[in-house]
């Protein structure tokens, strides 16, 4: 049996028990719905345009919050790992402040930030920092002394180092910070859009919560599962592209 075949039958072998414990009574419908009531919710949702609504919305705060999260975590773990100096004095703040759980300082980040677009990308952002910044900064510590060497003989400047030593020898690392901060953007998604949000799927979430509307939830979180296996593929896609010689071991 290929694997293609038993991807897709795990998950259906679940559907089909919990729909089959649902009907005879052994799940307790009023608070796990069924697969045929969640899909009686979803298909109306798709055809009215409010799923994609919702799901347009909540994928581009995933973005921006990403990105903007991402982009300063590569350039700042890069400098670390290839600098000691920039690394004893910032590590020791990294070390203090990774610790803290984000949801923890969203009141902080509303009083900040306000109650618009930017303080729901700043709540994933600073998650997605820290994950990838830490991986990064690995990546670079973890290179072979020999690259090093090699490049300070041939008088590399410092952009050279980044690009042609740092950035290649840290991209696996770099790609598995990417994923870990993607996971942590899709968590920190339901909580940013519990504040002052009027549209999302994490809004949607905590609207089926207040309205006890259990179908409606699970759309939701079958939506969240979707976005996360879609974002997941394409960073699969990319690391594909850009570290090419790593499929070959696989």
């Amino acid at each position: 049996m290929s694997m293609e075949i038993l991807s897709f039958l795990s998950p259906s072998l679940i559907l089909v028990l919990w729909e089959v414990f649902a009907r005879i009574g052994v799940v307790d419908t009023r608070l796990f719905s069924s697969p045929t009531r969640i899909f009686c919710t979803l298909v109306p949702m798709i055809y009215s345009g409010e799923l994609l609504y919702h799901t347009l919305i909540s994928a581009n705060r995933i973005i921006l919050g990403f990105l903007a999260g991402a982009v300063p975590g590569v350039i700042l773990g890069l400098s670390m790992g290839l600098f000691p100096p920039i690394r004893v004095c910032l590590m020791p703040i990294v070390s203090a402040t990774f610790p803290i759980p984000k949801l923890a300082i969203m009141p902080l980040i509303l009083i900040v930030f306000g109650l618009g677009e930017t303080s729901k990308i700043f709540t994933i952002a600073i998650g997605v920092f820290y994950l990838v910044l830490i991986n990064t900064m690995a990546g670079v510590m973890n290179i072979d002394d020999i690259y090093m060497d090699v490049a300070k003989n041939f008088d590399a400047t410092r952009y050279q180092f980044y690009t042609t030593v740092a950035l290649p020898g840290a991209m696996p690392m770099i790609f598995a910070g990417f994923k870990l901060g993607m996971g942590t953007a899709l968590l920190l998604i339901v909580a940013a859009e519990l504040s002052a949000a009027k549209a999302g799927v994490g809004w949607m979430v905590w609207r089926a919560y207040d309205m006890f509307d259990i179908e409606k939830m699970f759309v939701a979180l079958i939506t969240l599962a979707i976005l996360g296996y879609v974002f997941s593929y394409i960073l699969d896609f990319l690391e594909r592209i850009f570290i090419p010689w790593k499929n070959g071991r696989r």
